[in-house]
């Protein structure tokens, strides 16, 4: 992926100016999937159950310059789910382009289908 954004096909790619949620986002297809999006200049939302992965993430990431924010989710909880949801709307101001919902398809039909949950954008 090295220095693909700032190639004339990396322009072409850009994500410049887009936000993602990424949800469990801290390991393996999710954690490279925040990075992609990150490299190509997403400004990207991604949850763990882990506040320690979190922020261990989140931290290497700022590192490597790209925009990640992030917070704790369990998504057996709808609570949770509805705070994750306020909690990225809050940060893009209302503005989602991007949703990569890793966990979601786990709990699909509690998600989708609970009266709880609130969508903000």
């Amino acid at each position: 992926m090295a220095n693909l954004v700032s190639s004339s096909i990396g322009s072409r790619w850009s994500l410049k100016g887009t936000t993602a949620l990424v949800t469990g986002g801290t390991r393996g297809i999710g954690h490279a999937v925040v990075e992609e999006l990150a490299e190509f200049g997403a400004t990207v939302y991604t949850c763990s159950r882990n506040q320690k992965e979190l922020n261990k993430c989140i931290n290497e990431w700022k590192g490597k310059g790209f925009s990640v924010y992030g917070s704790t989710c369990d998504a057996s909880s709808s609570f949770q789910r509805d705070e994750l949801i306020r909690q990225v709307a809050s940060t893009f101001n209302g503005k989602l382009n991007i949703l990569v919902g890793y966990f979601f398809s786990i709990y699909l039909n509690t998600f989708m289908f609970s009266t709880h949950v609130h969508i903000y954008f």
